[in-house]
């Protein structure tokens, strides 16, 4: 009686994290890749989407830049990539043609505050 208990309570446990897992959709963000050193001062701005627009991809990729982590800046907010995004969106800008202005869509997961980028490509 107590094993078929046990049981039951493991099971329904394995099933709710799988329908957890299931459940996180994947978010498009559109915007500007901008490093978390900058991102602060491009949220104070007037126009902070704007702002991010204006930054360099070469200040976004310079090493010490790149080594604070990468986002994106979308409608007023800046969303973290995790590491794999932050590799995908070193390698979007380094293959973009616009020193500034380039805009890109980011698909992923957010979760607690960071994105785990599934794919990054430049928008025209």
């Amino acid at each position: 009686m107590m094993r078929k208990f046990v049981y039951s309570i493991a099971a329904l446990v394995v099933l709710s994290l799988i329908v957890l897992a299931q459940g996180q959709k994947s978010e498009t963000l559109t915007g500007y890749i901008v490093d978390k050193a900058c991102s602060a001062r491009v949220a104070t701005k007037e126009n902070p989407q704007e702002a991010a627009a204006g930054e360099s991809k070469g200040c976004v990729l310079r090493e010490a830049c790149f080594k604070s982590g990468l986002g994106i800046f979308s409608e007023g907010k800046w969303t973290p990539f995790d590491e794999k995004g932050n590799n995908l969106a070193k390698a979007a800008l380094e293959k973009s043609a616009k020193d500034k202005g380039a805009k890109f869509k980011a698909i992923g997961k957010v979760a607690d505050g960071k994105m785990m980028v599934e794919s990054i490509a430049e928008v025209e």
